[in-house]
């Protein structure tokens, strides 16, 4: 298979997992202008995007797409649960963390990471998945919401999208 980096399908997991299963995948990038269009006509399989914006090369997103496959193959991470709780996995953004000392100026870790109990603990990750990913992701955890992997009482329904209006011109 060849694949090209200026695609119009916006990459996401569920593409990475596709390429991830292939048993061999090249990549074509282009430089500036892109791939010749007979090439990319007569040998392209599919064509990708990481994003909707331009790079002066396809390589950059090519190491970008590479990072992201190479990550779900077997064995490419410690565990095989690993790339099952980081973000997106789920449809939510990664939960905080926190690491070592307890307290980090003036900042403590929160008490049920210290706990010791685990449900606790995955209740409290749980929870601020959805929060975080309700603050930073709207269009994340409207479409979360919406598929119905929760139940109505663990999460507030998604906040309706503000308009936003363009800046006023100078007054001058």
């Amino acid at each position: 298979r060849y694949i090209s980096v200026t695609g119009v399908q916006t990459c996401a997991l569920p593409i990475f997992a596709e390429l991830a299963a292939l048993p061999r995948l090249l990549l074509v990038c282009g430089h500036y202008e892109g791939v010749d269009e007979r090439v990319r006509l007569g040998s392209i399989d599919r064509e990708v995007s990481i994003g909707d914006f331009v790079l002066s090369g396809g390589e950059v997103a090519a190491v970008v797409v590479i990072d992201a496959v190479v990550r779900l193959l077997p064995g490419a991470l410690g565990s095989p649960e690993s790339a099952l709780d980081e973000s997106h996995a789920s449809g939510l953004l990664e939960y905080p963390h926190f690491t070592r000392p307890a307290e980090f100026e003036g900042v403590a870790a929160p008490n049920v990471l210290r706990s010791g109990h685990h449900a606790e603990v995955e209740s409290w990750r749980r929870a601020q998945a959805i929060e975080r990913t309700r603050e930073r992701r709207p269009d994340l955890y409207a479409r979360w919401w919406i598929q119905d992997r929760i139940t109505r009482a663990e999460a507030p329904p998604p906040r309706r999208a503000r308009r936003r209006l363009p800046p006023s011109p100078p007054r001058g």
